[in-house]
């Protein structure tokens, strides 16, 4: 079962950053488009970005112009940049894409 594994989550202050990473297991990473969900607390599992196979890149419009999205195919690796962090961005970060199964999520919590 292919798999993906969310990570470099954590606690920061209002205005600060933070890099996500998510490591995918098979062959198939590069084929396929990448998404990033984040799920707050109390609320809807909700889309944040994408990432094309040929990394043309999209994004919701509450994170647009302070998170970035990009990949690293050699390394079956999705990341995701998180500048000028507000509270409401404070959830859990999933990746997904079509072949993959969900992961766990890392937690964001940022502090105002």
């Amino acid at each position: 079962q292919v798999q993906v594994v969310e990570s470099g989550g954590g606690l920061v202050q209002a205005g600060g950053s933070l890099r996500l990473s998510c490591a995918a297991s098979g062959s198939a990473f590069r084929d396929n488009a990448m998404d990033w969900y984040r799920q707050p607390p109390g609320k809807q599992r909700e889309w944040v970005a994408r990432i094309t196979s040929r990394s043309f890149t999209s994004y919701a419009d509450s994170v647009k112009g302070r998170f970035t999205i990009s990949r690293d195919n050699a390394k079956n690796t999705v990341y995701l940049q998180m500048n000028s962090l507000k509270p409401e961005d404070t959830a859990v970060y999933y990746c997904k894409g079509v072949p993959f199964s969900w992961g766990q999520g890392t937690q964001v919590t940022v502090s105002s």
